[in-house]
């Protein structure tokens, strides 16, 4: 009858245990199973140890005082460990527990080598790593999906794909994550071709997996691909889920495809997709890049929940339309909100500032971000600042920030100060900064021709011959500009002086309509962003036809009268570009809209929205 007392009273406690919902509550009760005798019971300290490990409210420190007094753990309780060190990213305590594990003679179990694989992928312990892969061999677990999974994942965290593509192979019954993982292993190495190879060879292809070759061409900037392959999904009725969704969306962000974007968030509120805050996010900042800024605050201002990526997001959009002061408004009801700012809040702050010319509030800030939160300025925070302070013509203080800066200054930092020697005609400091930043990012065409073009106007010639000569020896190319323009439910791209478009010579009559009407305003061809060893006639004819100005005039063909025009251009719009559109969109009409490297341009009844700062 004892007996039987005391099995019941031990299983009583085993449910008390399971039904613990605090720590404090949880130590009472492992009082009471330690009384009973049952300081050794693996099935009892096994509970305690769980909770204390995986629970709302683990304390890992307690569990390994319990651990520590088993005179035999066995396998389940080493995984639950396994599991609270990962928990906690203690990832090298983890590995060296699996040792000590192997020196008990405790055999591993299928549950006990994915948390381990995880851990020495994520510590990048590739040589225990591959031990730990031989020993999922040696206990029979090598065609275990879930360990051969997290080995392959851990071979692609290793940048060794043939390892990951060998356990792949060998794999006998492949699931989703194996396809997955590998497709997304390639694509993170810029194979992208072989991820896509991988993906036609899948038998049958659902939403994950298309969401992973997507996504691999979104990530690769291959953003015409991405939309080729969303419109085949859509053909083959592939439901599309949330990841789909959002990548897309980064697709078209990237193109500044406004229509296609558009659908997508349609889709996305009939079709019942949950909206959390990563996708709201996304759907926010694809407006923002699509020069829909208006439409972005209408859905930022509509979220019920505002984590610090949407309140960076938004601030951000402002800055990069240039409403210098609405971003530093919604950056307050930030703080209002008790949102915390971090790194990245104050990174567009100052670019707000930057692309507003904003110079007292950008040197408020670049202080009040150290004062009020603590928060070091690195090297975006200078990069920015000193952009702002250039710009402002104030390039003596510009340059005292960039001498005082406790870390050497990048070729970002250095190329703002030389971009504002280039805006004020600063030969002497151009001359001195452009040779740092040319050695700092020499692969970089821009630094040089930027460059050349300041000695040119200074009719340095030889300094320019010199500079292309460098170029020549290095193997730089300069990169050609281009536009993309969405209309008509495909997206056109135009490269300067390119004559392959379908419509090449319609585009190219309109170009010279276009340029006749405007000249009638005023318009004088403007050479300054040409380098100078060319006759007048030549360097006209190239501005004439820049890849804006072929998709300005083939958005004229094309639209109807009064819609906006929507254009995205790799580079910074040129000086003669700029004030042509700021004509055509009087003589026309028609509001421009023109997303370059930097910011947004809205061209409307001949005036920027950049107020000529940019």
């Amino acid at each position: 009858m004892a007996s039987i007392s005391l099995a019941n009273s031990r299983a009583s406690q085993l449910n008390n245990l399971d039904s613990c919902s605090s720590m404090a509550e949880l130590k009472q009760r492992h009082a009471c199973i330690v009384k009973l005798g049952l300081s050794s019971d693996n099935d009892a300290m096994g509970r305690v140890i769980k909770f204390c490990s995986l629970s709302k409210s683990a304390d890992l420190d307690y569990a390994l005082k319990v651990f520590d007094t088993l005179p035999r753990p066995d396998a389940f309780i080493y995984n639950t460990i396994f599991r609270g060190y990962l928990q906690e990213h203690m990832y090298r305590r983890c590995i060296v527990l699996y040792a000590k594990m192997l020196d008990s003679f405790v055999t591993p179990n299928k549950f006990s080598f994915p948390p381990v694989i995880r851990a020495c992928c994520v510590d990048l312990a590739v040589k225990e790593g591959k031990q730990v892969h031989a020993q999922v061999i040696k206990f029979g677990f090598g065609q275990d999906s879930f360990c051969q999974n997290n080995l392959i994942h851990m071979y692609v965290n290793f940048d060794s794909l043939e390892e990951g593509r060998r356990v792949f192979d060998n794999l006998e019954k492949k699931d989703d994550v194996s396809w997955t993982t590998l497709i997304s292993g390639y694509s993170s190495q810029g194979f992208v071709g072989e991820a896509l190879g991988i993906f036609e060879s899948l038998p049958v292809k659902n939403s994950a997996a298309w969401n992973a070759v997507i996504a691999a061409f979104v990530q690769n900037n291959r953003f015409h691909e991405a939309i080729s392959l969303f419109n085949r999904m859509r053909n083959e009725n592939v439901s599309i889920d949330k990841f789909v969704a959002a990548s897309m969306l980064s697709a078209c962000t990237g193109l500044g495809a406004l229509k296609q974007g558009e659908w997508i968030h349609d889709y996305i509120n009939s079709s019942g997709i949950e909206v959390d805050a990563k996708l709201a996010t996304t759907i926010i900042d694809m407006y923002c890049k699509c020069g829909c800024v208006d439409k972005a605050l209408e859905l930022f201002n509509g979220l019920s929940c505002k984590g610090i990526s949407s309140w960076n997001c938004m601030i951000g959009g402002l800055a990069m339309h240039g409403k210098g002061k609405a971003a530093i408004d919604l950056f307050k009801k930030m703080e209002a909100a008790t949102a915390r700012p971090d790194y990245i809040t104050f990174v567009n702050v100052l670019t707000a500032c930057a692309h507003s010319g904003l110079v007292e509030e950008g040197r408020y800030y670049f202080s009040y971000m150290t004062e009020a939160y603590g928060i070091v300025p690195g090297i975006e925070h200078y990069g920015c600042f000193v952009d702002l302070l250039g710009r402002a013509g104030l390039l003596v203080e510009a340059r005292k920030v960039i001498d005082d800066m406790p870390v050497r200054a990048d070729a970002g930092v250095l190329g703002a100060l030389l971009g504002a020697c280039r805006i004020h005609g600063n030969i002497d400091m151009a001359e001195e900064i452009g040779k740092q930043v040319i050695e700092l990012d020499p692969n970089n065409s821009g630094r040089y021709v930027l460059l050349a073009n300041l000695y040119a106007k200074a009719g340095r010639w030889e300094e320019v011959a010199n500079i292309r000569k460098l170029m020549n020896d290095r193997g730089v190319k300069k990169v050609a500009g281009f536009s993309i323009v969405e209309l008509e439910g495909s997206v056109n791209e135009f490269i300067a002086g390119g004559r392959t478009h379908p419509q090449a010579t319609e585009i190219y009559a309109k170009v010279e309509e276009m340029l006749g009407c405007i000249k009638d305003l005023g318009y004088v061809p403007d050479s300054d962003g040409l380098v100078y060893d060319v006759s007048e006639e030549e360097m006209e004819n190239p501005l004439h036809y820049h890849s804006e100005k072929l998709a300005i005039a083939f958005s004229l063909l094309k639209s109807k009268h009064g819609e906006t025009i929507r254009i995205t251009k790799n580079l910074r719009v040129c000086k003669d570009c700029h004030r042509a559109s700021k004509l055509i969109s009087k003589a026309f009409d028609r509001e421009i809209i023109v997303r370059d490297r930097n910011r947004f341009h809205h061209f409307k009844g001949g005036l920027c929205s950049c107020n000529d700062y940019w």
